[in-house]
């Protein structure tokens, strides 16, 4: 049965969407080696850093994003479902392998904010 009460359902998107991130979040059988990712990244420091904080402006942070996120985005730049010039020449030679060992290392990088603006 639909519910027409918005309230409620809000509340069941919010509850699918919980779930979703968990079970996204427990794939631990597709965890990567993030010592292998480290000497992966080299090749992404022109861009991302070795420490996944942006050195272009074009480039996003990539450090502590959460490891499916990482998965999931350099995936959708190897089939092409997501476009970047620079991700466009990169992404197609990893492997599967390469990916879960690059998310695994830029998602193990701890962030520590030092200040907050307005504060």
């Amino acid at each position: 049965m639909i519910s027409t009460n918005p309230k409620a359902a809000l509340s069941a998107v919010h509850l699918l969407a919980s779930i979703c991130l968990v079970l996204a979040g427990s794939s631990v059988g597709n965890a990567g080696d993030v010592r292998a990712g480290r000497a992966k990244a080299l090749m992404c420091q022109a861009c991302h850093g070795l420490d996944g904080l942006s050195k272009t402006p074009d480039a996003p942070n990539i450090a502590a994003q959460i490891e499916p996120y990482i998965v999931a985005q350099l995936q959708a730049y190897k089939s092409g479902e997501r476009k970047n010039d620079a991700m466009s020449v990169v992404a197609p030679s990893l492997s599967d392998t390469d990916i879960e060992d690059l998310a695994a290392y830029f998602s193990a990088i701890e962030i520590n904010v030092v200040k907050m603006p307005g504060g």
